[in-house]
């Protein structure tokens, strides 16, 4: 009689014998892991930075809304492990890739990073393994990237072997929502390998929202962010109109979000940021000439949002020329450049493409983050410039001053009253003499 591999696996994970391998320890993978050991699993985490793999070993965190509290609790009970070593994954029982997926030179996507990681693990995967890919990606990522590596092996996907894909939907810095309380979007090409599936995340996460294959669940991710994109495009495009006709947006987008039906309220700012939102739609616009189609509407609120901090700048050179200020030598300081409040993260952030733009215009640009001393070198940017204090004396310096992040930390009433101008990108102030919005 063959081995069932479908009942053995299920049993396992269902009595907390599964070891589970997270890979990729960044915002989605350690919060995942921790998640994991919260619910008894041993967790082994691979990454390939050894920062990463030094420092959760020591119980220190580098994300700073994960408390390493919880790496040092999870340590101390034996659950949590973390290591470079990609041949360990054969200890593993479930391996979830939580991998970039960024956009290249031409906004096309990504995907060296899930190649290079089933090629580091494809000689060490064994029967009666669950691999789950969770980085966000066009519909057929799954089928095309993971399935081959698994099927060269030899192992029957739904037999032997199980694939689902299954989105992140972290949300840093989010303090009414976890990993364990957002349901779940699960994705499998055979039954077996989404009832596997299933018990895998049901053991950790409230609510499994199951769809009827990868390509399904790829796509939902991609709807849930292009969504977003679409409609804060939307406000985008209206925020310099509603500025010509002397009209608040923020109080017109208020008073349309009294309607208890038919209206979802999104604001404007200096453009988006993070890993999904700005790069996702670009996914399905890359995929869907695949399919003779052009995604026009998604393409443009991609323009729109990418404009925004073009748009920032010039706001803010219209008002310094009301001083007969010119950019050049001005001294301008930006407020925030996380991509969002309250999060140590940078990635895509407008705020770093507001304040390039002002350096080449000749202006001498400082910052102030709460989560930052200085701005490390991403991906697109590599700026030296070490971040000030705020006080009233230190703002006052500056010609102008831009929100560019709006951080809980801010004393928001002592920024108003000490800044010259203020240039605010987020809604928090009302326009005034020296307020201007962007």
């Amino acid at each position: 009689m063959s081995k069932n591999y479908k009942l053995e696996t299920i049993n396992q994970i269902v009595s907390k014998q599964s070891i589970v391998g997270v890979i990729g320890l960044g915002y989605v993978g350690l919060p995942l892991s921790l998640a994991f050991t919260e619910c008894q699993f041993k967790v082994l985490g691979f990454d390939v930075d050894d920062g990463k793999v030094n420092a959760i070993n020591s119980g220190i965190s580098y994300i700073h809304h994960v408390k390493a509290s919880i790496i040092q609790e999870a340590r101390a009970l034996g659950r949590l492990e973390a290591t470079s070593d990609f041949s360990r994954i054969s200890q593993c029982d479930a391996i979830i890739l939580c991998l970039p997926t960024p956009l290249g030179a031409y906004r096309e996507p990504d995907l060296s990073y899930i190649h290079a990681t089933m090629a580091s693990i494809s000689p060490h995967i064994r029967e009666g393994q669950i691999i789950s890919l969770e980085s966000t990606t066009y519909p057929g990522t799954t089928q095309e990237v993971v399935l081959p590596v698994v099927e060269k092996k030899g192992f029957r996907v739904g037999e032997d072997y199980f694939i689902v894909y299954s989105p992140e939907r972290e949300d840093p810095g989010n303090d009414k929502y976890n990993t364990r309380s957002i349901p779940k979007v699960l994705g499998a090409d055979t039954e077996n390998c989404l009832a596997v599936g299933k018990a895998l995340y049901e053991s950790i996460i409230c609510k499994i929202v199951m769809v009827s294959s990868t390509k399904a669940a790829e796509m939902t991710k991609l709807l849930e962010n292009i969504h977003r994109a679409v409609n804060i495009g939307l406000m985008n495009e209206l925020k310099p109109l509603t500025d010509k006709m002397g009209i608040d947006l923020y109080e017109v987008i208020n008073a349309a979000a009294s309607k208890p039906f038919g209206f979802v309220p999104y604001y404007p700012g200096p453009g988006l940021g993070g890993h999904c939102i700005p790069i996702d739609p670009f996914y399905l616009t890359w995929k869907a000439r695949e399919y003779g189609m052009h995604t026009r509407f998604i393409e443009l609120a991609g323009e729109i949002n990418t404009s925004m901090p073009e748009y920032v700048v010039q706001k803010t050179a219209d008002a310094l020329n009301k001083s007969f200020k010119p950019v050049r030598q001005s001294k301008i300081l930006i407020l925030g450049i996380s991509y969002k409040p309250n999060v140590d993260d940078l990635r895509e952030s407008p705020a770093l493409k507001i304040l390039e733009l002002l350096l080449e215009k000749g202006a001498k640009v400082d910052f102030s983050d709460p989560y930052f001393s200085e701005i490390p070198p991403t991906r697109k940017h590599d700026i030296q410039i070490k971040g000030v204090q705020l006080t009233p004396d230190t703002i006052n310096m500056y010609d102008a001053v831009i929100l560019a992040t709006d951080h809980d930390a801010y004393d928001y009433n002592m920024i108003g009253k000490s800044a010259k101008l203020l240039v605010d990108t987020r809604g928090r102030y009302s326009t005034g003499n020296h307020i201007v919005r962007a």
